[in-house]
């Protein structure tokens, strides 16, 4: 091979090198964006509890945010700290499972971190208006809700001075797509009355008198479609129902499941880790109204209701620690945050 020939063939190897490299970078960059695609396509979870970092016993408002932005707060009860917490940011819609207090919200924490995990301190009253309705006054939020509920909480949005047009509802069966997000509403088995203490004048005294509540109809759960494909369902305070396994399970398909298991007023782990294995059989579960102080620097605690529950479930059971957000695909499979 001549000198001359010789310099073609190296300049042909380079530059076959040169491609390959090309390819090599190419493919590593398509990859890489493959992840962060798949990252910013997740719906994230944040759990506002009353202890950062830990799953106490209060704790039930959940933060879900869809990949285009909507801002979905569930069950603010007593661990929020108002309108002006700063964990809130935008909300663009409530959820609101029952008018118990611990989930509507008649007293609320001044700040995180008070008082223990077992007894958080709760000492700012918030009633006759709730929790609920100060934040979505304040934040402009949009009330979702079924049964009789979006009557009552049109008349306190007015009452406080905000628009009673942002109190919707949504029945069994039916669905409403609000920023994307599809909700609707499904059957829960618990009670739902309104205490006397969210109610003024002669009828909240003589409803008081007589140790009796207001009736705004059965309390729900939900279930949530996200503009990823994603489908949750939030069980609200429940027992064991039929429609779990052929409304939530069987038609909706929810692949994430947000499952109460504290027992006495709703499933206790036992039978909730049997709605999940069994009836709704989703790709995985946040535990939630677990009614104790489940966590310890952020590890659950041996010989608690969330260690039995996770012990008994047969898919990845997540733990909402306050403050700490999840992120999960539309399969329900957990892309970061989850332990």
């Amino acid at each position: 091979m001549s000198a001359i020939e010789e310099g073609f063939a190296m300049r042909g190897m380079k530059e076959r090198l040169r491609l390959a490299g090309t390819i090599v970078l190419s493919a590593s960059a398509m990859m890489m964006a493959a992840v962060s695609q798949a990252s910013d396509g997740a719906v994230k979870v944040t759990p506002l509890g009353s202890h950062d970092g830990e799953f106490c016993a209060m704790d039930r408002a959940l933060v879900f945010e869809d990949p285009n932005g909507t801002r979905i707060l569930y069950d603010a009860g007593r661990t929020v700290a108002g309108a002006d917490d700063p964990r809130l940011g935008n909300i663009d819609v409530i959820l609101v499972s029952h008018m118990h207090g611990d989930h509507v919200g008649d007293r609320r924490i001044a700040g995180t971190g008070k008082g223990s995990c077992g007894r958080p301190e709760v000492p700012v009253a918030t009633l006759p208006q709730s929790n609920t309705v100060d934040i979505a006054v304040a934040k402009g939020s949009t009330i979702v809700t079924g049964s009789e509920m979006p009557a009552f909480f049109a008349a306190k949005l007015e009452k406080a001075g905000g628009d009673a047009s942002r109190s919707q509802l949504v029945r069994f069966g039916a669905e409403r797509e609000v920023g994307g997000v599809a909700i609707t509403t499904v059957p829960a088995v618990h009670s739902n009355g309104v205490a006397p203490s969210f109610l003024e004048g002669p009828l909240a005294e003589h409803l008081k008198a007589a140790g009796v509540t207001a009736s705004v109809g059965p309390p729900t759960g939900y279930v949530l479609t996200f503009s990823n494909g994603l489908v949750a369902y939030l069980s609200g305070d429940t027992g064991i129902t039929a429609e779990q396994k052929l409304v939530v399970g069987e038609h909706y398909g929810a692949g994430l499941a947000v499952m109460n298991i504290g027992d006495t007023y709703t499933t206790g782990p036992e039978e909730a880790a049997y709605v999940i294995n069994d009836l709704i059989r989703p790709k995985s579960v946040i535990a939630s109204h677990a009614n104790e102080p489940a966590t310890e620097s952020g590890k659950v605690r041996d010989g608690t209701r969330t260690r039995q529950f996770m012990d008994a479930v047969g898919v990845p059971v997540h733990v909402p620690l306050s403050g700490r957000t999840m992120a999960f695909d539309r399969d329900a499979n957990c892309v970061s945050g989850c332990q």
